[in-house]
This record gives structure tokens, C-alpha cells and sequence, in this order.
């Protein structure tokens, strides 16, 4: 039963050792020390929490940023693309084993576009910058081939080729003088065209190593040209070709796989090697340093 009335002394008493009681809880040693706890835990927590979201945050920034979608093509590698320079969704791969395979959507449909190209390995192609229609493939056997009407027929340029120079791994199109056209073979340097593609010159003067791997022409000086070699390094030409001379100080890798040259700049160029990551010079290939 509840009793109704004044407290009395035991009242008293009881109340105040209740008082007691909480005094001790909220300023005893072993209290502060839980209080201490408690909040150093929930600011972990919040940390924690902050964390999560900036990283969440973050990875959702990069995936939007880095994020690549399969175009196709299906079937076999991709060795070299194309982009048309007039009609940017017009792209050209050349695979493995596929021929050439073309795309008119920004690819995201492709079609074959083989016929005469009797060579279905094809590691490198070039447009004409001019008329883009004209084209030029590179192949493991075959030799070079050539359409100018967009790929739907191919034929075979490959007079002044010999047996050692039918692999061709590169191709590079003068772009001020568009039938002057450069092949690096894999097994004989560099050939030359002046009317493009008809015939071929060997031009390997001062090449000490002739497995050529990749070209690039100076866009503001078109008689100089770079060439990779898998072996020998970076070679120059200031004469279109007629002569060479390594240019490798400084390139601690010498299978140059790739070569770019900045348009805006062209004494920088860029080289990448296989095993030995990216070198840049910024004097047109007298030097060289890894980046």
C-alpha cells in the first residue's frame, strides 16, 4: 500500500544516501575515467563514420572518373585502332586473327571489312589525315595493304618488299605529304613510300639494330622522324629518312615499343618500353629520363 504524508527521518536518510550514491557515480576516479571512455569510443565511432563516407565518396568520384565500358569487338586482340579525323565515330581495329574489323557508332557495333586482305593479322594501320577514306594496314605475313574506299576492299602494295620486310609492325603517314608513307619491318628497318604505297625503298642507313617496332613523325618538321627498335633503342632521321643515329642516353630500356611526340612541343617525346615503364626528352631525343 502507498503511504501518504510528510517523509520521514528513514526518508530523509534513504534520500540522502541515494544522493550520495549518484554523487560518487557521476565524480568518482573509476567514473571519470568510464566518462573519458565513453566519449573517446564515440568519437571514434564518428571518425570511423566520417571515414567511411569520404572513402565511399571518393571511390564513387574515381568510378566515374576511370571507369571504362566494353565496346566490343568479340574475337581475338586488338593490336591497333584507327579513329577517322573527319569522322570521329569511325573507327578501325586491327586484330588478331579477325582482320579489320570497322565501326560507324563510336563503337558500339562492328563489322568485318576484309575483303582482299588475304593476311588476318594485322598489327598496325594508318589514315590518310587528307582523305581518310584511304588507309593502309600492316600484317604479320602479308605485307602492307591498302584501300580508298573506308576498308570495303583491300589490295596488296608491296612491290620493293623483300621476304624479310613482309612483317610490319608499324606505319606512319606524313601528314603534309600524305603519299609519303613509312613501314618499320620487324626483321629489315625502315621502307619508304613517295606515292603512296606503290613501291617501297629500304632506308636502314645507320640502323645498327632493324626490329622496328614504332614510328613517329615530327608534325612541325616532317623530315624528322623517331623509330623504336626492340633491342637498339630510339633512332632519329633528320633527312626523311636517308640517314639514322641512335639516340639513347639516358634510356635504360631499349625495346621502344611506343613513341609520341607532343604536338604543341615537338621536342618532347615519349617513349615506352617493354620492362622498363615510360622516358620522356625534352630535346628532341638527345636525352632521355624515366617518369
Amino acid at each position: 500500500m502507498m503511504r501518504i504524508g510528510f517523509p520521514t527521518k528513514n526518508d530523509k536518510m534513504w534520500a540522502g544516501e541515494k544522493a550520495n550514491r549518484k554523487e560518487e557515480i557521476m565524480c568518482g576516479p573509476n567514473s571519470v575515467a568510464k566518462i573519458i571512455s565513453f566519449f573517446a569510443g564515440s568519437f571514434r565511432k564518428l571518425l570511423s563514420l566520417a571515414l567511411c563516407i569520404f572513402l565511399f565518396c571518393t571511390s564513387m568520384v574515381l568510378a566515374g572518373t576511370n571507369e571504362w565500358v566494353s565496346k566490343g569487338p568479340s574475337g581475338g586482340d586488338v593490336y591497333t585502332l584507327a579513329i577517322d579525323p573527319s569522322t570521329p565515330t569511325t573507327i578501325y581495329a586491327g586484330t588478331h586473327g579477325e582482320g579489320v574489323l570497322k565501326s560507324t557508332d563510336g563503337g558500339d557495333s562492328w563489322k568485318p571489312v576484309n575483303r582482299g586482305l588475304i593476311d588476318l593479322y594485322v598489327y598496325t594501320l594508318a589514315i590518310d589525315p587528307t582523305t581518310p577514306a584511304t588507309l593502309y594496314a600492316g600484317t604479320y605475313y602479308g605485307g602492307i595493304f591498302k584501300s580508298t574506299n573506308g576498308g570495303d576492299r583491300w589490295k596488296a602494295v608491296n612491290t620493293g618488299l623483300g621476304k624479310l620486310t613482309m612483317y610490319i609492325k608499324c606505319l606512319a603517314i606524313d601528314p603534309s605529304t600524305p603519299t609519303t608513307v613509312y613501314a618499320g619491318s620487324y626483321w629489315d628497318g625502315v621502307l619508304k613510300s613517295t606515292n603512296g604505297g606503290d613501291s617501297w625503298t629500304p632506308i636502314k642507313k645507320g640502323f645498327t639494330h632493324l626490329l622496328v617496332r614504332s614510328l613517329a613523325i615530327d608534325p612541325s618538321n616532317t623530315t624528322t622522324i623517331y623509330a623504336g627498335t626492340n633491342g637498339g633503342g630510339v633512332f632519329k632521321s633528320m633527312d626523311g629518312g636517308e640517314s639514322w643515329a641512335a639516340i639513347n642516353a639516358g634510356l635504360a630500356k631499349l625495346y621502344a615499343w611506343s613513341l609520341a611526340i607532343d604536338p604543341s612541343n615537338t621536342t618532347t617525346i615519349y617513349a615506352g618500353t617493354n620492362g622498363g615503364g615510360v622516358f620522356k626528352s625534352m630535346d628532341g631525343g638527345e636525352s632521355w629520363a624515366a617518369i
